[in-house]
């Protein structure tokens, strides 16, 4: 064998080797993953801030860790920490009867005293909260004895236990990790009482969570769950095929880091299994009514938007039939929600007729709108994060040109986006409802705070009346009471289109085909990852 034979005979070998340990390398990290009853989930975004009393931590990793009094759930409130309670003093009195013998992760007990620190350390930051009606309803916390709590609000407040229940701001931390007696300015630690434990984190790489072996619940029988930090799409989509990670679900954005083609490639490998809730929540425009002078501040205006909308080819196309058109601000299967409203379907002539009867006139056909003139330029704010959000604005910037509307795209990250929202910086944004579990109340009660969409609905001529109905409806205990101003709530806001619905969003989740015990909460924040195991 001459010497050129020999060096290319060497390198196949060694190629052969190459691809023999690469291969082995993967299968033994795709079978430890099962083996070790270990999930890694992609996620598009850091797990940030874990801090469960301010905003910018993962709400799905936030669940992982702490728990609140009670649960939501398909059927009602239910207990979780505080094992009963009742309510009294003419619907202003709570008092919870705790869980015995519950811990948080550093070992402090949880008791009365821990969950009196923790809602007055909330309530003493309640202007961060306002977008939360019971913040501003809780006047004083009282232990009255180690188990024992008593809670008393100003006045009756109906959704008080569902705004307990949410994921933050009222769920439990351990009163070690405060800061001089605080968690407005940050925590000491992430310790709280739920069934995983934040073991380990990068900052922009990866976090860690392992089981909670003293879970009041009982210990989980997924060992570990990775949140490792992926851009949606094909990066995603090649870490699964490598084994690199084995589970995704819909992020606390309402965005999935896989399309519909890749979910499907996964589903049919029969290595991973595909489910998707019921329909959980409304993606949304937001526009800003409260812009003085602005074209945004115009009912024509956001009319004319809604009906230059087409739904149905956003839903089918460009979300692959993974959502569904929406036509009104919650779907009919919300409580309360259920209400007849006009349907706004796509009509670029209606559009049209709307914008020529409102003053607003095109020099030449094809042409921008301008009124008094200043033209009719809108701009529109989307989640650079969001997989789906940039091809949907570029959709509808691509249909408002027909109807003569100028529509700049910016995208943004979406704790920014947050921003602008409360500070009322924008014209229209992209948004979605709390959903299934906190709406109605939690995204109506948010119509009068300046954290949420005060500024969006502030400007309409009903807004008022809006707010003085928004405010009976919190108080009200008779159901029919309730049923009548919550239709009345939905027909202002439908009226005045300060919300164009897009479509209805669920959550879905990718999955490793023996995963037993995959279910979904009711909500669209979190998962049961407590009841998970490997078959």
């Amino acid at each position: 064998m001459n010497k050129s034979k020999i060096v290319l005979f060497s390198l196949f070998i060694i190629c052969l080797a190459v691809s023999a340990a690469c291969s082995s390398e993967k299968g033994e990290e795709s079978e430890g993953l099962s083996e070790k009853n270990e999930l890694v989930y992609a996620t598009a975004k850091d797990i940030n801030d874990m801090n469960p009393h301010l905003y910018a931590g993962s709400m799905p990793a936030q669940g992982k860790v702490f728990e609140s009094l009670v649960e939501n759930t398909e059927d009602g409130i239910k207990p979780l920490l505080a094992k009963s309670w009742e309510i009294s003093g003419g619907g202003k009195v709570y008092t919870f009867h705790l869980r015995e013998g519950v811990t948080f992760h550093d070992g402090e007990p949880f008791n009365a005293e821990a969950v009196k620190k923790n809602i007055e350390a909330v309530q003493r930051n309640k202007e961060k909260h306002s977008w939360i009606k019971l913040s501003a309803k809780i006047e004083n916390v009282h232990a009255i004895d180690e188990y024992k709590v008593k809670m008393v609000l100003s006045e009756p407040y109906d959704p008080a236990l569902v705004e307990l229940s949410m994921t933050r701001p009222y769920v439990f931390i351990s009163p070690n990790d405060f800061k001089d007696g605080e968690t407005k300015n940050g925590v000491k630690g992430y310790n709280g009482t739920g069934p995983y434990i934040l073991t380990d984190q990068k900052i922009k790489e990866y976090a860690v969570f392992e089981a909670n072996k003293d879970y009041w619940g009982g210990e989980p029988d997924i060992e570990k769950i990775t949140a490792k930090v992926l851009p949606a799409g094909e990066t995603t989509f090649l870490a699964f095929q490598k084994g690199e990670i084995n589970f995704a679900f819909t992020d606390d954005r309402g965005a999935d880091s896989l399309n519909k083609e890749a979910m499907e490639q996964l589903d049919e490998s029969g290595d991973y299994q595909v489910k998707r809730s019921e329909p959980m929540n409304t993606k949304m425009i937001v526009a800003n009514s409260s812009k003085v002078g602005h074209p945004v501040s115009e009912k024509s205006v956001r009319e004319a938007i809604w009906y230059a909308i087409d739904r149905k080819t956003i839903a089918e196309e460009i979300l692959e039939g993974t959502e569904t058109e929406a036509h009104t601000l919650f779907s009919s299967n919300v409580n309360y929600a259920d209400v007849e409203l006009e349907k706004r379907g796509f009509d670029l002539k209606k559009a049209e007729n709307l914008l020529e009867d409102a003053g607003w006139k095109a020099k030449e056909e094809g042409g921008i709108r301008e009124k008094d003139g200043h033209p009719l330029t809108l701009e529109l704010y989307y989640d650079v994060n969001s997989g789906s959000q940039k091809t949907e604005a570029e959709f509808i910037q691509s249909s408002l040109k027909k109807i003569g509307v100028e529509l700049e795209l910016i995208g943004e990250e979406s704790s920014s986006i947050a921003n602008r929202r409360s500070t009322g910086e924008y014209d229209l944004l992209f948004n979605q409802t709390w959903g299934l579990a906190y709406d109605p109340q939690s995204t109506i009660a948010a119509f009068t705070s300046d954290a949420s969409y005060l500024h969006t609905t502030k400007g309409i001529d009903q807004a008022g009346e809006l707010y003085k109905k928004i405010d009976q409806v919190m108080k009200s205990t008779d159901e029919e009471r309730k049923k009548t101003l919550y239709k009345e709530i939905l027909t202002i806001v439908h009226e005045e289109a300060v919300f164009i619905p897009i479509t209805n969003g669920s959550m879905t989740v990718v999955a490793p085909s023996d995963l037993k015990g995959l279910s979904f909460k009711q909500t669209q924040f979190e998962l049961p990852f407590e009841e998970m195991r490997f078959e």
